[in-house]
């Protein structure tokens, strides 16, 4: 049903404005109670062999939404009705940005993908901290708070900037996420780098632990796939020296050549991040060389090209003990998560594997031995 109005509604929209009329839509049946609790129990139900425990925090499940789709933190609990088990906001910036120009979010449908150059678009730091400090959740679902650069910050500024945003930000999350991978912000890609990347990470480390008392907020980073491999490796072993928590892998690619991409070459030349089914090999491929660098040391989050069960059951077996869809949730719909977890279940069950947890890692390791 939602491929038919799929194809009769949304596909004829302006893929922002499609964005905007879903995700009132969403926020509004999260707001009726209900309806709400008839529509978590139709797309959420529990499997309690898929419970997941990741940097310190116990999940109802392993599938959550990528950071992009809720920028503002404005529909957490339209998302966990809708099935995911954590919910990533952000990017959100030390300021508020109005993006850049329109039109900026491009569908790849033959490809069921997406190209973006959104900009970072959010209300700033300050804004989404008081969202968050004020809201009283409906459903109970894991947190993840993700920052980056603001676009008129000078590079050489940018620790203070990520700074000001772990201030305010970090008090309210369950995990902390800094973002240097998304290629919409110019020269924000330099901070993968390790000389860069360093500082950063020890700054807002410190940010965090300096304004939370009673906890220690977890902290990853988000990586791109554009990467050389040795460069992942310097990022997997900066990671272990900090004692972060952990890496997501990974963000859009600025790639197009040798990915097959079938649509006309007027969206595939689009300027912007692609994410989505194209993303999936290399992704994959990050996630395996990450756990083969660092083992059970960090917690891995898989995110590009999950488009079903079996994609993200193959990221877990290369060592992601968390993933997160985005793009594909555009063309799935809202059975989305159920499906996922689902077919999630229904593998583990047919595996050798007790546990998802023992899941993690299983074929990178077998490779590696």
């Amino acid at each position: 049903m939602y491929k038919f109005f799929f194809q009769l509604v949304f596909k004829r929209m302006d893929p922002e404005q499609a964005h905007h009329l879903a995700f009132r839509w969403i926020r509004l049946a999260a707001r009726i109670p209900v309806l709400r609790t008839f529509v978590a129990a139709a797309l959420a139900p529990r499997y309690e062999e898929l419970r997941t425990e990741a940097l310190g925090l116990r999940m109802h499940g392993p599938f959550g939404l990528a950071a992009g789709f809720d920028k503002n933190a404005v529909a957490i609990d339209g998302m966990a009705m809708l099935g995911f088990d954590h919910v990533e906001i952000g990017t959100v910036t030390g300021e508020p940005q109005p993006g850049n120009p329109k039109k900026r979010l491009f569908r790849l449908v033959a490809d069921r993908a997406l190209i973006n150059r959104m900009g970072f678009n959010n209300e700033g730091s300050a804004a989404v901290a008081a969202r968050l400090a004020a809201r009283r959740p409906v459903f109970r679902t894991t947190v993840g708070v993700n920052i980056g650069k603001t676009k008129v910050v000078p590079e050489a500024e940018a620790v203070g900037d990520y700074v000001k945003s772990a201030e305010r930000l970090a008090g309210h999350a369950d995990y902390l996420v800094v973002n240097v991978s998304s290629p919409n912000t110019p020269g924000l890609r330099n901070l993968q780098a390790t000389e860069a990347l360093r500082p950063l990470l020890g700054a807002v480390r410190e940010a965090a632990d300096r304004v939370v008392t009673g906890r220690r907020v977890p902290l990853l980073v988000k990586i791109a796939p554009d990467l050389a491999d040795e460069d992942i490796d310097a990022v997997a072993d900066l990671a272990v020296e900090l004692g972060l928590d952990g890496i997501i892998a990974t963000n859009t690619t600025i790639a197009r050549d040798g990915l097959g991409l079938r649509s006309a070459p007027a969206l595939t030349g689009e300027t912007g991040g692609l994410s989505g089914a194209p993303l999936k090999a290399r992704s994959l491929e990050v996630i395996g060389r990450l756990y083969a660098r660092v083992g059970d040391r960090i917690t891995l989050v898989g995110v590009g090209g999950i488009e079903n069960a079996e994609d993200a059951w193959q990221r877990i077996l290369a060592g992601a003990t968390l993933v997160q869809g985005y793009s594909a949730f555009i063309y799935e719909g809202p059975f989305y998560a159920r499906a996922i977890h689902k077919g999630l279940a229904a593998r583990l069950a047919a595996s050798p594997y007790a546990t998802l947890a023992e899941a993690v890692g299983a074929e990178t390791r077998k490779a590696t031995a």
